[in-house]
């Protein structure tokens, strides 16, 4: 493997850019029936070397997504050409409303695992779980390639890997602001630091066969005081590097005007500390360490000293101390268990759960259940945090406990208390000026997301033709002289971790547990005379999320009387076979109780001969 860093250890490197300057199937994925599933075809693997015209094509270089183009998450990437593979990222995604009871959907590596002799890096762009969380799961599969990052993203991930204790040790490569890096014979990268809500997040500049690409992964925009822009330095320098093709977040494409600065957020936080009289609590994302930091800073302002109550916060802030990302005054952290040693106009508790996640911290402090802190009159809560889709719920749920408890609540309806970690369109726009792609490939988030920032590329001065709209497992193939989709799919359908089970959820699976939930269950146990073929006693009925029995005996008494007829009905010459009396039952019983409710609960019979 071909591991070469281009730059001298004795030459200067700037720091990284943070605020200064410079769900088996569970959704039908839409694939035209006329692209082929590319599983292990040899005449696949070599197609970048396919004939054209009678010339062999030795420039072109493939580019397909494992996930992040379908949803928001699931982020993993990866450029190939001949026998050399670089991916990006290797996230996860948070379980949907129709896949109950999993913990994460990952990244589907079949294709990946079947060429792991051809995997030359893994590069994390930052330390977001999105982009980081399938790491312990993949990376063995993948023959555990080396991962090239910056530090803090390396501490978070090493941190994470202490709950896989079999996971294989994990190979780094530490990367500054505008290393250069040989990964084989016929990749090369260039790392650039960009801004976004967790710091040393970075971007990359691919050197391939095919030409320059810029790789940029989710980013934000920042402004000065007076209103002006930061970090657009590293754009400019990429725009003059003759850019092939631009990968672009689509998050937050569709949003109009400019983000929300950081300095006003950080106003808004300090006027709110100096009017609150009692405790202050922050409910945040663990990864937002440069509002962390900041926040850290106007409670020394403000004497209050500061309590973490969330381990994940705890950690992050651990780590970025110890490599100088963050700088607290000494005595101002406290831990969580002598809070009471303090009186309340002297505390600040940052705290994780945000999003109303039932067993984090924020909810425990809300429902009592919290060792240290629970919830008093002349408290004032913070929500330093946008709300996740599909949480709104949840979030309203813990605004209205923490009111009836007598808290103080703002959030961001009220006043800016939050700055999303993602570029506007019209911002969007801006770094596609900057960069002058000839293609655009919009990448991170939904179809109409996606079509959005095509819509804003080709705004900018990017020719429609040149704006690849792609979903997950489509290939484009990119040349010198041009770019293209191919027909071919790599397969990225879901896979689930549920429990310590990876992959072993399917489809089948999610269909019954959707089944349950929507229409409950009806379990009929029958004991079976084997030489009369008749019931010895009525069989019993027993429903969980069906029907309350106590209410429905008459349903219950067709029900038996139903099931009786099934046996009376069969030849008497002949032995019931039990299974075959199963499926009848299955099969007659379903539609019995469907023709009687129109709802179809799962029916589960069990047949006991004696």
């Amino acid at each position: 493997m071909i591991r070469k860093r281009i730059n001298k250890p004795s030459e200067t490197r700037t720091p990284l850019n943070r605020r200064e300057g410079g769900r088996g199937i569970i959704k039908q994925k839409f694939q035209p029936m006329k692209r082929k599933i590319v599983d292990d075809l040899e005449d696949f693997i070599e197609m970048p070397n396919k004939k054209e015209g009678g010339e062999i094509k030795k420039d072109v270089v493939k580019f397909a997504t494992l996930g992040g183009l379908e949803e928001v998450g699931r982020n993993m990437s990866f450029f190939e050409y001949k026998n050399e593979i670089v991916i990006i990222d290797a996230g996860l995604q948070f379980p949907e409303e129709d896949t109950p009871g999993i913990d994460y959907i990952i990244p589907n590596v079949e294709y990946l695992e079947k060429r792991k002799e051809k995997i030359k890096a893994l590069i994390i762009t930052h330390a977001h779980y999105d982009h980081i969380g399938a790491i312990p799961y993949i990376i063995e599969k993948l023959g555990n390639p080396t991962i090239y990052t910056t530090s803090l993203t390396k501490g978070i991930i090493m941190k994470r890997q202490d709950d896989f204790p079999n996971s294989p040790k994990l190979d780094f490569e530490i990367v500054k602001n505008h290393d250069k890096i040989k990964f084989s014979e016929f990749f090369e990268g260039e790392f650039f630091g960009i801004i976004h809500s967790i710091p040393d997040t970075v971007s990359v500049l691919f050197k391939t066969p095919a030409g320059n690409f810029v790789f940029s992964t989710d980013l934000k925009f920042d402004y000065t005081e007076n209103g002006q822009p930061l970090g657009l330095d590293e754009f400019k320098w990429a725009g003059s590097q003759n850019i092939q093709g631009l990968f672009l977040d689509s998050t937050n494409a569709e949003s109009t005007g400019l983000s929300v600065s950081e300095k006003t957020v950080e106003k808004n936080i300090d006027e709110i500390f100096k009017k609150s009289k009692g405790r202050i609590i922050v409910g945040m994302f663990a990864s937002l360490l440069s509002r962390i930091e900041e926040i850290i800073k106007i409670a020394e302002k403000h004497d209050r000293k500061v309590f973490f109550s969330g381990l994940s916060i705890k950690t992050n802030v651990q780590i970025a101390q110890n490599l100088g990302h963050i700088k607290v005054k000494k005595g101002m952290i406290v831990p969580i268990e002598e809070i009471n040693k303090y009186r309340d106009e002297k505390i600040l508790i940052l705290s994780t759960g945000a999003q109303g996640e039932p067993n984090a911290s924020l909810m425990k402090i809300i429902t009592g259940e919290h060792r240290f802190v629970q919830v008093k009159q002349g408290d004032t809560v913070i929500f330093s945090s946008s709300v996740i889709a599909g949480n709104e719920r949840s979030v309203q749920s813990l605004k209205d406990n923490l009111a009836r408890q007598g808290a103080k609540v703002y959030h961001s309806k009220i006043v800016d208390l939050h700055a999303s970690g993602h570029a506007t369109g019209e911002e969007l726009k801006t770094v596609i000026e900057l960069v002058k792609p000839k293609f655009f490939i919009p990448i991170h988030g939904y179809y109409f997301m996606r079509t959005t920032n095509a819509e804003l590329a080709q705004s900018a001065g990017v020719p429609k033709q040149n704006t690849l709209l792609v979903d997950n497992g489509q290939i484009i193939e990119f040349s010198k002289s041009g770019a293209k989709i191919t027909e071919d799919v790599i397969p990225t359908f879901y896979v689930m971790v549920d429990g310590l089970g990876v992959g072993d959820v399917g489809e089948i699976v999610m269909r019954d547990r959707r089944l349950l939930a929507q229409e409950g269950m009806v379990v009929i146990i029958a004991t079976l005379d084997r030489k009369s073929g008749r019931f010895l006693k009525n069989p019993d009925i027993i429903s969980r999320g069906f029907i309350y029995l106590n209410e429905n005996k008459e349903l219950i008494e067709e029900l038996r009387n139903k099931i009786k007829g099934i046996v009376t009905r069969m030849p008497k010459h002949q032995a019931i076979e039990s299974d075959y009396l199963k499926s009848l039952i299955r099969d007659q019983i379903g539609q019995f109780l469907y023709n009687k409710t129109k709802r179809r609960p799962m029916v589960l019979p069990v047949v006991i001969e004696v």
